[in-house]
């Protein structure tokens, strides 16, 4: 079966159906547990499109929670976004939208 894998098409493509129809995503862990990947992909927060790994306008912003006299509380929420929203200038619209967004959903809570 793994000569056939090898050298035969029809085999492998079997493999693969087989192996994208598995629900669990195999990650590449060591034995404590912590992930090694060399690349995790985002996705955009804005248009919730994937940020690929040669996407180098992409941006991550980590924005600080204040209490209400303005004093930074050590949370923050991060929002990542593509270098797509940026190049059409949509960057500062998309983070007040989803900040604003982000408001409602924690009074909400």
């Amino acid at each position: 079966n793994r000569r056939c894998f090898l050298f035969g098409y029809s085999c492998r493509r079997q493999f693969l159906l087989a192996a994208a129809s598995t629900s669990e995503t195999p990650k590449m862990q060591n034995e404590e547990g912590q992930i090694t990947e060399l690349y995790i992909p985002r996705k955009c927060s804005a248009t919730n499109r994937l940020i690929t790994s040669k996407d180098h306008a992409s941006v991550q912003l980590n924005i600080g929670h204040l209490d209400a006299d303005g004093i930074y509380t050590g949370q923050f929420t991060t929002f990542a976004l593509c270098g797509f929203v940026r190049a059409q200038g949509d960057a500062d619209s998309g983070v007040d939208r989803l900040w604003q967004k982000k408001k409602v959903e924690t009074k909400q809570q």
